[in-house]
This record gives C-alpha cells, structure tokens and sequence, in this order.
C-alpha cells in the first residue's frame, strides 16, 4: 500500500492553511485530493484532502479512544481550553474572515459576523462548562432519594454544511466538546478550509489528541454510512437538507444513536397591515438576500396583506435592485456569488419554473456574466400558491411575494407547508405579534426583525425542518443523556 506523501498544508492569500486531515491530534495526508473553488471566479484556491472511508473510521477509533478521559476533565479544566481557543479565536479573525469569504463566496462584512456570532457561540459555551447541575429530591415515600446528574453522550458525528461553515463547527462541535463528548467532524467540501482553521484553533489551544476529528471527503455518503454503522459512534448532529436527514435518521435506527437534525426550511415573512413598510421592507431584505439568499432561514415566502401589498412590493423591489452583486472582498459589494456552477444551474430552473406559473417577474432573473456564478437578486409576484414551487425551499437569491386578506388568511398560508424552522412577523401590534407567533408552527417566530441566531437562543425547527436545538441551554443538553441514582437513606441507622 502506498503511503500518501501529498502536503499538509498549503499557502492561500499569503497564509498557511491546513489542507489535511486532522485524526488524533495531527495533520495528515489523504491518497487523493479535490479543488477548493473561489465561486467568485471558479479559480482554484487550494488542493485538499479526500478522506476515505478508512480515515473517516480512524478518526472515529481515535474519537473513542480519547472519550473516556476527556469525558471525565474536570469541568474548570475543560473550560480553561475553551477560554483559551476563545482567545485565538480572536486572534486571528482576519486569516479567518478571509478564507471564509474566499471559498463561501459570501460578503467580508457577512462573513466578519459570522465570525463574530461564532466567537460569541464558542465564548457561551466556555462559559456553561463549570454551570451544568443535576438535582436532589426525595423519593416519592421518603425512603430514598433521587438524584439526577448528566452525562456525556459519548464519540459524536457532526455533519456542517458549506453555507456557514465557521458558524455551523463552533456552533455543533463547541457544544459537543463542552458537554465532554468527543467529535468527527465531517466538513462540506465546498467550504473544507474555514472548518480546518477552527480545528488549528483547538488544536493550537491544547486540546488534546482524539478529542476532536476532522475528515473532508467527496465520498460524503459512503464515510457517514461507514461511520453511522458503528456502534460506537453515540450521537450524529446534522445541518443540511431534509433529504439527507432523513436517510442519517434511518440509518440511526440500527444502534439507536442519538440524532440531532437542523433541516430544510420554507420561512414565511408576514407583513400585516399595520406594519411599519419601511422596517419590513429592509428586514426583507436581509432576510431573504443574506449568503445569496442560500441559508435555511431565509424569507421563502413573503407574505403582505393586501391592503399594504402595494406599498411594500415598491419599497422592498426598490431595494433589492439598489443590492450591489460582486466579490465579496469588493468592500461595496452586498451579495456574493452562488456557492458553485451547479446551483446557478438550479437558480436559473427555478426562474424557469416560477415563469411557467405565471408568477410576474418585478426585477431580476439573470445571471450575471463574467467568470463567478453571480445571480442578480430576482423577485416575483405570486398570484397562485397552490403549484409544487410555492412549497419548497428555494435557497437562492429568489423571493416570492404572496398577498392575502387577512391575518388569518395569513397564518393559514404560513402554516401551509411541511417545514417549520423559521417565521416572521411584522405589526406595530403586541396582541397580533404574539398571538399570531403562537400560531405559527415553526420552532422560531422573529418579530419585526428578519435575524435572530443567537447563542443564548434555542435554535431548530419542528417537523421536516429538524429535530433538537443548537444554542440556549438546550444546546449542550443535545450532547448529554441524564442519569438518575435511586440511594437508599435509612434515618435510622445515621441515628436520626
């Protein structure tokens, strides 16, 4: 067998980045590797490794081999390395926020607070580390006591996706490392590089050898296959489509491994009548055009009582055609391009596809030329809602606008759908913001604003858009499993 001499690391924008694979606390090579594309320009930004299904099973022997010890540091130990990584985390924001923007494609201003929300992710779990309590209560008759505590998971798979790829590692392996759980992380191959530097970052902080795996591969299904058909592996945490999710969730069901899903969405937007028009319209558009409109989040359907369908439509069309398209090191520009030539390709059939409805095309609809995979920020007026299209997640830098006559026409129309990660709602009235987010059957409701990730905040849908939370306090509770201990007390015997 030949042994892989290809390098470890690779020089991008002046900087050494790794370009291998990270198995039991050291950079190694893979027997093949793949390109890194700039979606910018469809230039290639490095070569990196290709995992094989043997490497992603190493990773996972050294994740279990590790488990035991580190599920076991002490709790001020283990934040003391967070605390540490925070640190460098920091420190080399710009090394980050340029790679990110370099192979994601997205804006340096979206990508610097992706870096920020991701540093604040890493600096909340640290802080949680030292604060995880059980509890202490009579048993039901008095004769013992009940007392609960929580354990570590065990060796966890974390799938991240190319649409935020330092977001989406800080975010999933911080809280599977807070909870004492060892990882392989398993990066999108789109966005491999941002996902290696947050592993240098741990590794440079301390962490120690097999507590957290990193595997780039094309061979995406077969390494997770692989992976998921080993009794060992305890957890999987997947962000992608509802797809895949629900193939990982069928092959959890041979070990009863631990699952946590965040999905597709279909987000609607409601503008009701009393809205502030301007305030609704801006957030529409961060909304709806943030990453190129490629996030799970996003406004899929913006949905404006008709009253004030008019108003809105002007103001919101108005903005989008002020968005500048370009590369995102441009400092002027505010949408990137599209990840990859591929789902350009898809960009356009859904314009396609949204023509044949006979949906009336306000701006857009074009790609841009030139050597990247730029698509001009699109918008539609939708008269009918009942075709396949109008239920789907587009993530693309698409919206489509639906009007209705009331707020119950409203909600009926949000609710029209098999998704449920994120709504949101627009009026200058309490009593509707709140009645109206408690019927919406979505796991996040944002009221007058169009972004709410937050690390305090439990992120994650209901129905086909997922299943657990990432963020909040629930997040490091995804990766522990509670345990309750039953002590016989005798009051008698202690003399009492």
């Amino acid at each position: 067998m030949t042994t892989p001499t290809a390098p470890v690391t690779a020089q991008v924008r002046g900087r050494e980045v790794p370009v291998g694979l990270y198995v039991d606390g050291a950079w190694t090579p893979a027997a093949g590797t793949f390109p890194v594309l700039n979606p910018a320009n469809g230039r290639t930004i490095a070569q990196v490794a290709d995992g094989s299904v043997d490497q992603a099973r190493a990773a996972l022997d050294a994740a279990v081999s590790a488990s035991d010890t580190w599920r076991h540091m002490p709790p001020r130990e283990r934040a003391d390395l967070f605390h540490r990584a925070h640190r460098l985390l920091l420190r080399r924001a710009d090394e980050i926020v340029e790679t990110m923007t370099l192979e994601s494609g997205k804006p340096l201003g979206e990508a610097r607070g992706e870096f920020q929300l991701s540093a604040d992710f890493l600096l909340w779990y640290t802080e949680q580390i030292a604060h995880l309590h059980g509890t202490y209560a009579h048993g039901s008759r008095g004769s013992y006591r009940i007392v609960t505590t929580h354990q570590p998971v065990g060796p966890c798979l974390l799938i991240t996706p190319w649409n935020f790829p330092l977001l989406m590692i800080a975010r999933k392996a911080g809280a599977a490392l807070a909870a004492g759980c060892t990882a392989v992380v398993k990066s999108a191959k789109e966005t491999p590089l941002t996902c290696a530097l947050f592993v240098q970052v741990l590794h440079d902080a301390g962490f120690p050898a097999g507590v957290v795996n990193l595997v780039h591969t094309t061979a995406s299904s077969r390494v997770s296959a692989a992976l998921m058909a080993d009794s060992r592996l305890r957890k999987v945490s997947f962000t992608g489509s509802t797809g895949v999710g629900s193939t990982l969730l069928g092959q959890a069901a041979a070990h009863i491994t631990n699952a946590s899903m965040e999905l597709g969405g279909d987000g609607p937007f409601l503008v009701l009548d009393d809205a502030d028009l301007d305030l609704a319209a801006e957030q529409a558009i961060a909304c709806k055009f943030r990453n190129a409109g490629q996030a799970c989040v996003a406004a899929n359907r913006i949905i404006v009582d008709r009253r004030v369908a008019g108003e809105f439509t002007a103001r919101f069309v108005a903005l989008a055609e002020k968005l500048k398209v370009g590369d995102g090191f441009d400092p002027s520009t505010e949408v990137g391009p599209i990840i990859s030539a591929r789902q350009r390709d898809t960009v356009k059939e859904l314009v396609d596809g949204f023509t044949r409805i006979g949906a009336t095309l306000l701006t857009g609809g074009q790609e841009v030329p030139g050597d990247g995979f730029f698509f001009e920020p699109t918008v539609f007026s939708v008269t009918e809602a009942d075709h396949d299209l109008c239920h789907q997640e587009l993530f693309a830098p698409i919206a489509a606008i639906y009007t209705v006559d009331s707020v119950a026409e409203a909600v009926r129309a949000a609710n029209d759908t098999g998704y449920g990660l994120a709504a949101y709602v627009f009026t200058r009235s309490v009593d509707r913001a709140v009645a109206v987010s408690e019927h919406l059957d979505f796991g996040m409701v944002g009221v007058n604003r169009g972004i709410m990730a937050d690390p305090a905040a439990p992120f994650g849908g209901i129905k086909a858009s997922g299943l657990g939370r990432e963020g909040g306090h629930e997040a490091i509770h995804e990766f522990l499993e509670s345990k309750y201990l039953a002590i016989t007390v005798d009051e008698k015997e202690a003399g009492l």
